[in-house]
Order: structure tokens, then C-alpha cells, then sequence
């Protein structure tokens, strides 16, 4: 997402603008740390880009200054900036999904844009104590399937950009190894400050 005031309209005249103003861009993030900060530091690193990282408080305040213009791009969740995409108020450069959101199909991934390793999608899912019974596990599993195939729940949801997957605990977590595994490099290799 781009404030208005950036001439770029698409991944590649954005990397371009970045390249030919090294360190001038910003980028906001709902903080250190967070999924948008470190798809920054993706950005940043795939495309080889030098842009400043301003992290703020939350999403709220970083989607102000971006509509205000105190920041340049952002990278957060789709829910976030429908309403903003919608008024005219921003502009949607791509979404680090697979597929294009249902929400904002005028809206490319970032594989059409060229950059298909700038997959950045942000994901929830329920977990338990390790010692949880494996029967409770099935259990919990079983009806949150179930209540992800209600169809209230599935538009609800899809209104607000979210997909439901709804797997095996088994593949959730090999899921949350790879993905530990993934942003472990990025921080490594950006150099982002980890707490200490």
C-alpha cells in the first residue's frame, strides 16, 4: 500500500522509485517486529531496496500517517486498509498472497507483479498446552472445523479479506515450524534487533 502522493503505481515503478531514492522511502508497521515490519525487511531484501522502517503503535496510527502522507508505504492486513482502498485515500501496489483477495480483486499478488518469493500473508489458528489430551485435541479440531464451514462465519470472514483453511493439528504444526523457520531467516538475515 502506497500513500496517494507516491507517483508509483505498481511493484515494479515502486522498486524503481526505491532504488533511484535510496534510504528516502518509508515504510510503516504496526510495530518492531511485527508481520509488517518483517515484510518490509522481505521487501527489502528481495528486491534489494534501501527503505526506512518507521514502526508505530498498532495499525490504527500507521494507516493515519500513511493517508496523511508522513509515511509512504505499508504493509498490513487487508481488513485494515479496505476502507481506505475503497475511499481513494491509498493505493494498493499488491497483496503477498497466492491468490488475489476476493475483497480486492483488482488488486495483484505479488507473484504478478514479479515477485513471487514475497509471499506475506498473516495467519491465525488455535492452539493448546502440549499436554492437552490427544481426544480433547481432536475434539477442539473437530468443531472448529465445523464451525468454519458454517456459512455465516465463512462470509463474515471472507468480508474481511480472511480465507479459512482448516486443517489437521498435524499440517498447523508443520505450518508454524516452517513459517518460525522462514521469519527466523529474514530477522537473520535483515539484521532486525531482536528484544533482549
Amino acid at each position: 500500500m502506497v500513500a496517494t502522493n507516491v507517483p508509483a503505481k505498481d511493484m515494479s515503478e515502486l522498486i524503481a522509485l526505491a532504488k533511484a531514492q535510496p534510504g528516502k522511502l518509508n515504510f510503516a508497521s504496526s510495530g518492531r517486529g511485527s508481520l509488517p515490519h518483517l515484510a518490509g525487511e522481505l521487501l527489502k531484501l528481495t528486491a534489494r531496496i534501501d527503505i526506512v522502517h518507521v514502526p508505530y503503535r498498532g495499525a490504527a496510527p500507521a494507516v493515519n500517517d500513511l493517508v496523511g502522507q508522513q509515511v509512504q508505504m505499508a504493509f498490513l492486513d487487508l481488513p485494515v486498509l479496505l476502507p481506505q482502498i475503497r475511499a481513494g485515500a491509498l493505493r494498493a501496489i499488491a497483496i503477498g498472497s497466492p491468490e488475489r483477495a476476493p475483497t480486492a480483486m483488482e488488486v495483484p499478488t505479488t507473484a504478478e507483479a514479479g515477485m513471487p518469493d514475497l509471499q506475506v500473508e498473516n495467519w491465525y489458528g488455535m492452539v493448546a498446552p502440549a499436554s492437552t489430551p490427544p481426544a480433547v485435541v481432536t475434539t477442539l479440531n473437530r468443531v472448529a472445523i465445523e464451525a468454519m464451514r458454517d456459512p455465516t462465519v465463512q462470509e463474515r470472514l471472507a468480508s474481511q479479506g480472511a480465507t479459512l483453511i482448516g486443517d489437521t493439528p498435524e499440517h498447523f504444526r508443520g505450518f508454524i515450524e516452517t513459517e518460525t523457520r522462514r521469519w527466523a531467516d529474514v530477522i537473520k538475515d535483515a539484521g532486525v534487533e531482536t528484544a533482549k
